[in-house]
């Protein structure tokens, strides 16, 4: 099977902002393709515009060529044929297993993906019942190594419908569907705190968490009230000005570590530069962007996390907008620094915005 498509995950309804994004990625690489997909499907297919089996159509060459980190909206992504696998309503097996190998790879993962959505989701028995069994079937084949690149994808549009297909380890996410499972923390103010935990473990990894988040650091959360993002940084031992006119929960206050202060987000500067701004607020990407920027530009903080909510219309459009508008500033002021972005699984009509700066 030749893999002449890419099938990209997203969240249900970002489908035209994912499309347009790769599209972008693919036109920067020469390859030529056209979109496939359709509202609230949560998945997207970019197509080599060709049907022969062309070497510049291969889109393993492109999963390995562009980076999945620089993905803002895609969760998931793996190289495929287009041809969509019909099997029979008993033993499944043989008609999978032979697809699998006229791909003539080995893989060191298998993962079983569905769309999210409510049909999607429906798959989730039959995929978890499934896997042993082909993981089983695999190893027999002796398809299966801990030194291969590839991970296999199964995408199951119905448990009779199948595209099969392959990612980079390296070059994609590790977690299943790209979705990293997490627990609503009881003792946390509210459940915006797991979009706080989501960011610092998608766009930190562990050795980053353990020294850049660490004992005695200081944080200052805009518009943190009830503290949702205030408290995971307190669960780090991180001392946090939290910044909101409204409440903020009783029980994280107790704490000793937080200070709060009932003043304009917007004109609130610290006395003293701090490790991380934090911000969560709905207000226009544009004026946030502005703040986020004037805040490194001034020197008040070395790292942020924060969200930009979007716009009802041209979302990549206005995302692009103000990640330019943020790298214009912080390079004028000579700042070395990286931006990361992604809608992450806890975001709604919004992303989360990553900012690591080398500055102490």
């Amino acid at each position: 099977m030749f893999p002449d498509q890419i099938i990209l995950l997203c969240r249900p309804g970002f489908e035209k902002e994912c499309a347009g994004e790769i599209m972008e990625h693919a036109a920067l690489h020469q390859f030529p393709a056209y979109i496939q997909t359709s509202e609230q499907s949560a998945f997207v297919r970019l197509v080599g515009s060709s049907p022969e089996a062309d070497e510049k159509l291969n889109t393993a060459r492109l999963i390995t060529d562009i980076d999945f980190q620089q993905l803002i909206f895609a969760r998931q992504w793996f190289a495929c044929s287009r041809d969509l696998i019909e099997l029979p309503d008993s033993n499944r097996l043989p008609d999978i297993l032979d697809a699998i190998e006229n791909l003539n790879e080995t893989f060191s993962e298998v993962e079983l993906d569905y769309a999210d959505t409510n049909e999607g989701k429906s798959l989730n028995k039959f995929c978890r019942q499934f896997k042993p069994h082909l993981v089983n079937a695999l190893k027999k084949k002796q398809l299966l190594s801990a030194h291969a690149r590839w991970r296999l994808h199964l995408f199951f549009t119905d448990s009779l419908h199948v595209y099969i297909g392959f990612a980079a380890i390296d070059n994609s996410s590790a977690d299943a569907m790209g979705i990293i499972r997490l627990k609503m923390p009881g003792s946390a103010p509210s459940r915006s705190t797991l979009k706080m935990e989501e960011a610092i473990h998608w766009f930190l990894n562990r050795e980053q968490q353990s020294t850049m988040i660490t004992n005695g650091m200081t944080v200052v959360d805009l518009g943190a009230a009830p503290g949702g993002w205030t408290w995971q940084f307190v669960q780090r031992d991180c001392l946090v000005t939290a910044i909101d006119n409204g409440p903020m929960q009783p029980a994280l206050m107790q704490t000793g570590m937080v200070e709060h202060l009932q003043t304009d987000a917007f004109t609130y500067t610290p006395k003293k530069k701090v490790d991380w701004l934090i911000c969560d607020m709905a207000e226009r990407p544009l004026h946030v962007s502005r703040l986020i920027a004037r805040w490194f530009s001034e020197g008040h903080c070395s790292n942020a996390i924060f969200n930009l909510k979007l716009p009802m219309k041209k979302r990549l459009v206005a995302v692009q907008e103000c990640l330019a508008l943020i790298e214009e500033k912080l390079t004028a002021a000579n700042i070395d620094h990286r931006i990361q972005a992604k809608q992450l699984y806890h975001d709604r009509e919004e992303i989360t915005v990553c900012i690591t700066t080398t500055q102490n």
